[in-house]
């Protein structure tokens, strides 16, 4: 028989192995996989369960001597009837005994959970699920911010975490009590609490006919590396696109309603747009124009007059900050046309890496001449300057 030191005992203090053992079995802690899934309108799959008053993710405890990835493949098999390859972590939560409410007869000795990606499943996929004939009574895809209100609140905490943490595309977080030990831009604005701007409406290429009254004027504007100025409301964590609704000073140019609300809400300059299309409300009467242009310049944070806010400004790929709206059914439509757009702009695709915060300005933001000025653009060029 061997010995090992007591931890936290002086080196002298010898144990036993069974005595070591039975220490280890002491501190045990119960362990749990979940896993988060996304329609393609980025809404998350929930269960609604017989033997709770609260929603869940798929999962559930994971069996003596299985593996946490393992345990998440069984789980969506008997919840859900699906077969899927699970290899991407999104968080480790490291739950302690005092954030369970659980009776002390139960011993609870705290938990570790780990969340994996699910992916996003589309229309066929979500139509061959098949659930078992106990304990899930139901599923439901719904909004992120709806999520609180549905989970427990540690396990909406957990899920919105290990959401944010797929968006952002760092790598598995470590969370403790559902929070991460190490927050970026998103977890510290706590985006997605909110609901997402919602824009499910159908999208047109080109102008707006004249009949419809313009709105609103957003643009994509790309940095050199292919990602896009994404704004975030310090008070909410919604994001918006540069841009807003045109006012009178703006003439009816919806150019020059963009180039003074991307100045205001973002000091963001830009060279000559190019119009992607619109959107339309259900009754045909508003029209919400797109457009996309190359950053030339991004000065100083500042509050904007209109709002009082000073928004918070990141870089994101195009399809990290689809993530953060509601386009709806149009949502393939909307990004093929921001690509189509990236490409005349002679900008390359970006590459799907962690969102950056723009914490100052950004001087000679300058791209090749093709991007200031693509052929067929339309508008005169946003004069420059120094922020």
């Amino acid at each position: 028989m061997t010995t090992v030191p007591v931890p936290g005992e002086p080196p002298s203090t010898l144990m036993s192995d069974e005595a070591y053992g039975a220490l280890r079995a002491a501190a045990a802690l119960w362990v749990g996989t979940s896993v988060l899934i996304t329609n393609s309108y980025g809404k998350v799959l929930i269960q609604h369960v017989d033997y709770r008053d609260t929603c869940l993710l798929p999962g559930g405890a994971v069996d003596q001597g299985e593996s946490p990835a393992h345990a998440a493949e069984r789980e969506l098999m008997e919840e859900l009837g699906a077969a899927a390859l699970v290899d991407r972590g999104l968080a480790v939560d490291w739950v302690s005994t005092g954030a369970v409410d659980a009776p002390a007869s139960m011993r609870f000795p705290g938990e570790i959970l780990h969340v994996f990606d699910g992916g996003t499943w589309d229309d066929g996929r979500i139509a061959e699920i098949r659930l078992p004939p106990s304990e899930i009574t139901g599923i439901e895809f719904v909004e992120p911010a709806r999520l609180p209100g549905l989970l427990s609140p540690a396990d909406a905490r957990r899920a919105l975490s290990a959401l944010r943490a797929r968006i952002n595309a760092a790598g598995t977080v470590l969370l403790e009590n559902g929070r991460p030990i190490a927050p970026g831009v998103l977890d510290r604005l706590d985006v997605l609490r909110t609901a997402r701007p919602e824009y499910p409406y159908p999208w047109h290429r080109g102008p707006a006919p004249r009949e419809l009254t313009v709105t609103q004027v957003w643009a994509w504007l790309f940095a050199p590396d292919g990602r896009v100025l994404i704004l975030l409301d310090p008070e909410t964590g919604s994001a918006l696109l540069p841009g807003g609704k045109p006012e009178e000073q703006d003439q009816g140019n919806p150019l020059s309603t963009l180039h003074r609300e991307a100045d205001e809400e973002a000091a963001a300059r830009f060279g000559s747009p190019l119009l992607l299309g619109h959107v339309t409300d259900p009754a045909g009467r508003r029209a919400y124009l797109r457009y996309a242009a190359a950053l030339t310049g991004v000065g100083p944070a500042r509050s904007d007059p209109a709002t009082g806010l000073t928004y918070t400004r990141i870089l994101a790929a195009p399809e990290q900050a689809a993530e953060l709206f509601d386009w709806g059914p149009s949502v393939a439509d909307h990004l093929a046309a921001v690509h189509r757009a990236r490409r005349r702009l002679g900008i390359p695709r970006a590459a799907l890496q962690p969102v950056t915060e723009l914490t100052g300005g950004i001087t000679d933001l300058v791209l090749s001449d093709a991007a200031h000025d693509p052929g067929g653009a339309g508008g005169s060029r946003h004069p420059s300057h120094a922020p």
